[in-house]
């Protein structure tokens, strides 16, 4: 099912905000790395970034890719993928980029009392899946998006986000 290859990924903290929360980094590494070792796609000799802004930032990115002009938690931008053969000599295939907005985070977080470090890990998590391919535009896609996301925050040791909502 699962390839054991994780994907090399950077965070780029490009708002001050972010530094009140300095175990981010490693939160989102530890998520990406067990997510990756969830998935049922190919995810060997990959790369990512995950950009750690705020709410203006990610607004303007909401805007001018989505056309939609306020704040979200995270987008997902998957990188077109090569067709042909990958030679040996080639680079890590980028799989996309994650930005997550600190506000709207910690907001949600605050509302949700749930602690923050569970809650950036979901959002994590959430923006790789689309990275490789899962979606939840569809009922039956958001069934098994989410639980992927529920399995992959288990074994993080992270209650299910979605118990509320079932409930």
């Amino acid at each position: 099912m699962a390839q054991s290859a994780v994907p090399i990924s950077e965070v780029l903290v490009v708002a001050e905000c972010w530094q009140t929360e300095p175990d981010s980094e490693a939160v989102i590494h530890r998520a990406i790395a067990t997510a990756a070792g969830l998935v049922a796609a190919d995810v060997g000799e990959t790369e990512l970034a995950i950009m750690l802004t705020d709410d203006a930032g990610i607004r303007t990115l909401n805007r001018n890719w989505r056309g939609i002009d306020k704040p979200t938690n995270v987008l997902s931008f998957p990188a077109l993928q090569p067709t042909g053969p990958r030679g040996h000599t080639d680079a890590p295939r980028m799989l996309g980029d994650i930005a997550i907005a600190y506000e709207t985070t910690r907001r949600e977080a605050d509302e949700e009392q749930k602690p923050f470090d569970h809650h950036l890990s979901h959002l994590a998590v959430h923006g790789f899946l689309h990275l490789v391919g899962y979606d939840h535009e569809k009922d039956e896609e958001a069934g098994t998006m989410e639980e992927l996301e529920r399995e992959i925050l288990s074994q993080l040791g992270i209650p299910d986000p979605y118990a509320e909502r079932m409930g």
